[in-house]
């Protein structure tokens, strides 16, 4: 199984990106799937968390109104479009897919993806 997240880069304060992580391997059309975030000397932030079927959400108090994760369980894919954004947001991003949403919503996913930076500039 391979999660491989794209769409990191270095980008101004109040610029958008979107976050892509595409799973190869078996579907996780009936797994929750979520992105995290980390700062070196720092712990491992949930940053938002996605149902199978999309019908529950949840973000981190800090992004919401700003981001929005959705899947496409056609395409064994988690999306994570990031508007807004802010000095504070730059972080390695990381997704996780596998399990239920409250495994994946407390860091045990049965998988993580590579992580792809995300640097915003003031």
């Amino acid at each position: 199984v391979q999660l491989q997240a794209s769409g990191g880069g270095l980008v101004q304060a109040g610029d958008s990106l979107r976050l892509s992580c595409a799973a190869s391997g078996p579907t996780f059309s009936g797994d929750a799937m979520g992105w995290f975030r980390q700062v070196p000397g720092k712990e491992r932030q949930l940053v938002a968390v996605i149902s199978p079927l999309g019908s529950i959400i949840e973000y981190v108090d800090s992004v919401k109104g700003r981001f929005i994760i959705s899947r496409d369980n056609a395409k064994n894919t988690v999306y994570l479009q990031m508007n807004s954004l802010k000095p504070e947001d730059t972080a390695v991003y990381l997704c996780a897919a596998g399990g239920t949403l409250s495994r994946v919503r407390n860091g045990q996913p049965n998988y993580w993806g590579q992580g792809t930076q995300v640097t915003v500039s003031s």
